[in-house]
């Protein structure tokens, strides 16, 4: 009997805890619905502390931190449930990579992007897209420095207009006390900085107790900002899901305020539209939705701009641009390009920002380099029009900061090739450049003035081969480390000649007639090559004429022969104008023959009576 009692009370209590277990369940996944993922953490953290669903709990709880931006966190609660894989959906492989990505585990990333391609994963496009990644191989370099204005909130979203710096940030100025549940901060407003640099709220109607920007100014005064569905001083309808989605509203500057207030014709209450941002011509809006009919995700769209409140019909901007992860924060420049933040086109981290030539119909979407982008989220790019200088934001150092950046164009090098011992220019060099891993970058050609230039990356060592035929090759490193102040790179090459005569003056051997020494026609042509070598181009070239014999006659006489052969070579070179400093002479009869053969022919007997000439000094 008190068995059974034990018994009975035992499945009472476990029935108790079952019962608050799976009530914390539903909390849990109820916060995580209603975006509430701060506290939805802590509670899926006790189900896991619980054994409860552990599984299906630890990759929630890793979706969660990955919504909070919390990617060393997602991996912790993904490796151990997905080492032992069975069972499990091959849309967590890509999570994972995703998580692992943002951890800066890259190889780890992509063995395991490769694994979801090889289940046949949904978003293989862009999964490909991250494991072939190629970033282009001359790049613009920025300079990033965070903002003095950050505060300990989300801070995102700075533009400049007439001079003055706006941003969007989550500090409390007292507009509401409310906290925004995603991320337990308070609700974003638009500030503006003074002339003290403080940041003080936009004067107007823009800001609400809800979320309010980021913004754009086009040049007639009219502001355009993202606001949650909030309008006349109370909130709009919201979704069957119960979201109050983001709408784009526009507002008109009435002395030093903005006012007028008026909701945009292509928002919707089942959907968001945001991030608006004005081309420089004032013609066209371009902006983020996640609105039916789109690639996946959040996706970039423009609209013209027709006066008083209309608009076009809304477009999205294609599937180059587009995937079926998030696209935002778009902004045009006054060149056309298109500068964006995607998590879909296989960057450095989670969001990257990238950049496309709206101009270019065989564009390419380029992404802007490790400094501005980082392993986890980098967007909001804006650049004031004719500057160098801009703003980017990023949670790299944990929350949304603004950072300062300063836009540096590849480096141009330029140089001249020239000869080492005369100075003079030399033409057609190839000029040849490297990256790290030996793969060719350049080739070039200097011309006739033996100039090279061409564009280079800052901030790297670059291998550099040079040659020509009638020089020595040339071997060296760049280094274009701390050049931020450069516009320019000068590297200047001085090509050592070959030693040897015959190939520089491009002559043939001297020959002479049997048993004779002096200068034939044949080979006084070839010595006026010499002479115009030593005496136009190598001035203080010093040397050596060596003269040989056939075998014919005794080896004594043979030797007196090369002798005069040597000298009537040294002499008719002295006769032309070349300094007899400059010339020594060697007799080597039948010595070093051209041919060897013991019955020689009559023309094997020619090649052996010659002159030749080697280098002793060329400086």
């Amino acid at each position: 009997m008190k068995k059974l009692y034990y018994l009975s009370l035992f499945f009472f209590v476990f029935s108790i805890s079952m019962q608050a277990q799976y009530g914390k369940q539903k909390r849990a996944d109820k916060l995580y619905n209603n975006l509430a993922y701060m506290e939805a953490v802590e509670v899926y953290k006790d189900l896991i502390e619980n054994d409860y669903n552990t599984r299906e709990n630890r990759l929630k709880l890793a979706e969660t931190y990955m919504k909070l931006r919390s990617p060393e966190n997602a991996v912790f609660y993904y490796e151990d449930i997905l080492e032992d894989s069975t069972n499990i959906s091959a849309e967590y492989y890509y999570e994972y990579a995703q998580a692992l990505r943002g951890a800066k585990r890259y190889e780890e990333s992509r063995e395991w992007l490769q694994k979801y391609l090889e289940s046949n994963g949904k978003a293989s496009a862009e999964a490909n897209k991250m494991l072939n990644k190629n970033n282009p191989e001359i790049q613009t370099t920025y300079t990033v420095k965070k903002s003095d204005f950050n505060s300990e909130f989300s801070d995102f979203g700075a533009v400049k207009y007439n001079g003055e710096t706006y941003f969007v940030s989550a500090r409390n100025s007292g507009n509401s006390e409310k906290k925004y549940s995603w991320n337990e901060q308070p609700f974003l407003d638009v500030y503006r900085l003074n002339s003290n640099t403080e940041a003080t709220p936009i004067p107007g109607e823009i800001n609400t107790k809800l979320h309010d920007g980021p913004i754009s100014f086009s040049n007639d005064e009219i502001l355009y900002f993202t606001r949650n569905n909030y309008y006349n001083d109370k909130e709009g309808k919201r979704d069957k899901e119960a979201t109050n989605h983001l709408k784009i509203y526009s507002a008109q500057k009435s002395g030093n305020s903005w006012t007028n207030i008026q909701e945009l014709p292509i928002n919707n209450n089942e959907y968001s539209v945001g991030h608006p941002s004005v081309s420089p011509d004032g013609k066209t809006l371009y902006f983020t939705s996640n609105m039916p009919g789109g690639q996946g995700g959040t996706d970039l769209y423009k609209v013209s701009i027709n006066g008083n409140n209309s608009f076009g019909n809304p477009e999205n901007l294609g599937d180059l641009i587009n995937t079926a992860e998030d696209e935002s924060f778009p902004f045009v420049d006054e060149d056309e390009v298109l500068y964006f933040s995607s998590t879909g086109h296989g960057g450095y981290g989670l969001a990257d920002i990238y950049k496309i030539d709206l101009k270019d119909e065989n564009a390419e979407i380029i992404n802007l380099g490790e400094t501005m982008n980082s392993n986890l989220d980098d967007f909001s790019y804006f650049r004031e029009t004719n500057s160098n200088e801009g703003f980017i934001a990023s949670n790299r150092d944990g929350s949304d900061n603004i950072y300062g950046f300063n836009q540096l164009l590849p480096l141009i090098l330029k140089g001249k090739v020239t000869d080492a011992v005369n100075d003079r220019p030399i033409a057609k060099a190839t000029i040849r450049l490297f990256d790290e891993n030996n793969e060719q970058i350049a080739f070039l050609q200097s011309d006739e003035d033996g100039n090279y230039k061409t564009t280079v990356n800052r901030n790297m060592e670059i291998p550099l081969e040079a040659k020509q035929i009638e020089y020595k090759n040339y071997s060296a490193t760049l280094n274009t480390q701390n050049m931020e102040d450069s516009e320019e790179m000068e590297y200047n090459i001085a090509l050592q000649p070959v030693a040897d005569v015959e190939y520089l003056a491009e002559i043939e051997n001297i020959y002479f007639d049997f048993d004779k020494s002096n200068i034939r026609p044949d080979a006084a042509k070839e010595l006026d090559k010499l002479v115009k070598l030593m005496r136009d181009e190598y001035p203080d070239l010093v040397i050596e004429i060596g003269s040989h014999t056939d075998k014919r006659g005794s080896e004594a006489y043979n030797e007196a022969l090369a002798e005069r052969r040597a000298q009537a070579t040294r002499d008719y070179l002295i006769a032309e104008g070349i300094d007899a400093n400059r010339i020594k002479e060697q007799g080597y009869g039948e010595r070093k023959p051209a041919i060897e053969c013991d019955r020689c022919s009559k023309e094997q007997h020619q090649l052996n009576r010659r002159s030749m000439f080697s280098v002793i000094n060329m400086d």
